[in-house]
């Protein structure tokens, strides 16, 4: 059985159960948001939870647009919130 651990959300540690998503562990903190919008910066989080939508996007060791309800946890991970897709903007 494996053993739970620790993941580095925006520079605070957030306990993991082996096997759950990024999505599972910051809901289970209480965490319900964790991205802005891109142009209102309205916050959003976990909404379909299967991948459809683009509302649990984060940054995962670098890779940036992560929906957070598909990736499990690993131990080690550093996540940081984003704001706006996560892709580099288009100038408008």
């Amino acid at each position: 059985m494996s053993e739970d651990f620790t993941v580095t959300v925006d520079g605070r540690p957030v306990a993991v159960q082996a096997g759950q998503t990024i999505a599972a562990a910051l809901v289970a903190q209480g965490d319900r948001d964790w991205r802005g919008t891109r142009f209102l910066g309205e916050r959003r989080g976990l909404f379909c939870g299967i991948g459809v939508c683009f509302d649990c996007l984060l940054t995962v060791n670098g890779a940036r647009s992560v929906r957070a309800c598909l990736v499990t946890a690993e131990p080690g991970d550093v996540i940081t919130s984003e704001n706006g897709t996560g892709h580099d903007e288009l100038a408008l």
